[in-house]
């Protein structure tokens, strides 16, 4: 071999040590200097690859990717500002505990600060939002390199999984390459050389969880009865189970896919906006299992509460902003059987009753107009994967998704809470599931991420977007900004989009249909399509506003609060 054909067969290899790890796919955008490992990865014939047009997007497909399949999903880009711009996907797995993988190509030590093009300083460009950096510099492929790289890109996937101790999430590797950029003919299709049986280079044991920690803490430390569990983002699986075996409320967040079994409650955040109710129904103990629900009200009470909180974080970072947490547990598993001797039937009742007087509140108040709160109980009941957007579309999905015996477990990017590629994200999730997906979001967000809905009818996967067009930033209305109304409001935060949304759809390849009804809503989602369908609801954000607070409203009087 010649000393031109040594990075290609180490990037070879390390595609190898990728695929036998069981990475979830590889997302690309184009560029010249990242050719070879493009190559080396979209060759392999146990990768799957997805080809996006900009860097952007292809970060957040690669982090929907990841979220559906919870496995890595690497994203691969160019030097220069092609690899700044995988910076906003790389923060929301960060925030989120993604497994992502990020290789930027680079140029080599004698291109940079010389005048090259696209020749940026590449050292650590992600900074603290990693959890591992390795620059990656070719050189001879012997032996002993060829085992090096094969041990990296395993290394790689266990820091991004968290296998070596800490929470999973994103790694960076940057590789300097000099040309020839392409393969010389006559180089094998493949590197030879790993282990046999198609085993890794290296294998991680996953750290042992001990599920007797909640089960000592519910029996010795938290007071009997009376107490709460929260489940967000990242929980275990089981806890509508133990919450209906110790007869506490369960206060669980769409994102957390546990809405369901007789202890849950659905309508919280507004059962907690009452404040005298929520000052009387105050606990003797909470267990906040994986992120912190998005609800504010929720997030008040459990900071104002004076009693024990043990929280089991989720694969996300630390989810405690109050410091009201006393003790923090490890296990990925719920002990069911734990301490049964807490129940309090008369507790969990009073929960119940107000959680139904907020649902009739919610059926009567609503009615058969299609709104917005209206559209996110539409999504509720989709089939396959459910993504949704910040801002409002999360919080209305917070607020009025109902108990479910199969309640939906929705997807959204809430590590950084960002609108960055919220579409990519969803198309990323729609790949990972094999799935029609289904994606709630508002017109600010959609406009935001044009790129990710071009990039749909390229990778032609089905995904439904309910698109929430009320002109403008909604959510800036519900705060004190919106109630002041400088000047400027209007342009600079409402920030009105004032594009044709449908022939924006249309001409980046989707179908586009005016849902003006409930039933004309709920049948483009739970129609099976070809592709991305856009499926437009127009909303008024004074009335949406108007509607919201009469809905709080009529709640706190129910309740008698």
């Amino acid at each position: 071999m010649t000393s031109s054909d040594d990075q290609h067969r180490l990037l070879r290899a390390l595609a190898d040590e990728l695929a036998r790890s069981g990475v979830a796919g590889i997302a690309t955008s184009p560029g010249s200097r990242s050719v070879p490992i493009v190559l080396a990865l979209t060759s392999h014939p146990s990768l799957t690859s997805y080809s996006l047009i900009d860097e952007r997007a292809a970060g957040f497909f690669a982090v929907g990717l990841a979220r559906q399949t919870g496995r890595p999903a690497v994203v691969v880009c160019t030097s220069g500002t092609a690899a700044v711009n995988l910076h906003p996907a790389v923060v929301e797995a960060h925030e989120a505990g993604v497994p992502l993988i990020a290789i930027t190509a680079d140029r080599p030590a004698e291109l940079r600060d010389v005048g090259a093009g696209q020749a940026i300083d590449q050292l650590g460009l992600y900074g603290r939002s990693t959890r591992w950096f390795q620059q990656l510099d070719p050189g001879p492929a012997t032996d002993e390199r060829l085992a090096w790289i094969r041990q990296l890109g395993c290394r790689a996937v266990a820091v991004a999984t968290g296998a070596t101790g800490d929470q999973p999430g994103p790694v960076h590797l940057n590789v300097p390459l000099r040309e020839p950029l392409v393969p010389p003919a006559g180089l094998p299709p493949h590197e030879e050389g790993g282990r046999a049986g198609g085993e890794p280079w290296t294998r991680f044991a996953t750290a042992a969880d001990d599920a007797d920690q909640i089960a000592a803490w519910l029996g010795d430390s938290a007071p009997k009865g009376g107490g709460v569990i929260v489940a967000g983002q990242g929980a275990p699986h089981g806890a509508a189970a133990l919450a209906g075996a110790l007869e506490w409320p369960l206060l669980a967040d769409p994102l957390s896919g546990e809405r369901r079994g007789d202890a849950a409650i659905a309508h919280y955040d507004l059962l907690l906006r009452a404040e005298r109710w929520a000052h009387v129904h105050r606990p003797s103990a909470v267990l906040r299992l994986g992120g912190l629900p998005t609800s504010k009200p929720l997030r008040r009470w459990l900071a104002s509460l004076d009693c024990p909180q043990a929280v089991v974080p989720g694969t996300g970072v630390w989810a405690d902003p109050d410091g009201a947490c006393t003790e923090v547990l490890r296990a990925g598993a719920l002990p069911l059987h734990a301490a049964s001797d807490a129940a309090d039937a008369t507790w969990l009742a009073a929960w119940r009753s107000a959680d139904e007087h907020a649902a009739a509140v919610i059926t009567r108040e609503l009615g058969d107009v299609l709104s917005e709160p209206a559209a996110a109980l539409a999504v509720a009941a989709a089939r396959g994967p459910v993504v949704v957007a910040s801002s409002m579309p999360i919080r209305d999905c917070e607020s009025f998704w109902p108990v479910a015996e199969h309640p939906t477990h929705a997807i959204a990017n809430r590590g950084a809470n960002g609108i960055d590629g919220t579409i990519a994200t969803a198309l990323g999730v729609a790949a990972g599931s094999g799935e029609r997906t289904t994606l709630l979001i508002g017109d600010v967000a959609f406009s935001h991420d044009l790129s990710g809905l071009a990039a749909g009818a390229r990778l032609g996967l089905p995904l439904t977007i309910v698109l929430v067009d009320n002109g403008g930033g909604g959510i800036f209305d519900f705060l004190p900004v919106g109630d002041a109304a400088p000047d400027g409001y209007e342009r600079h935060i409402g920030t009105p989009p004032g594009l044709d949304l449908g022939g924006i759809a249309r001409a980046c390849g989707a179908e586009h249909a005016a849902a003006e009804t409930i039933e004309a809503l709920t049948e483009l989602i739970g129609t099976d399509h070809d592709g991305v369908v856009v499926a437009e609801v127009q909303s008024d954000r004074a009335a949406n506003v108007a509607l919201h607070r009469r809905v709080a409203e009529s709640v706190i009087t129910a309740l008698g609060a």
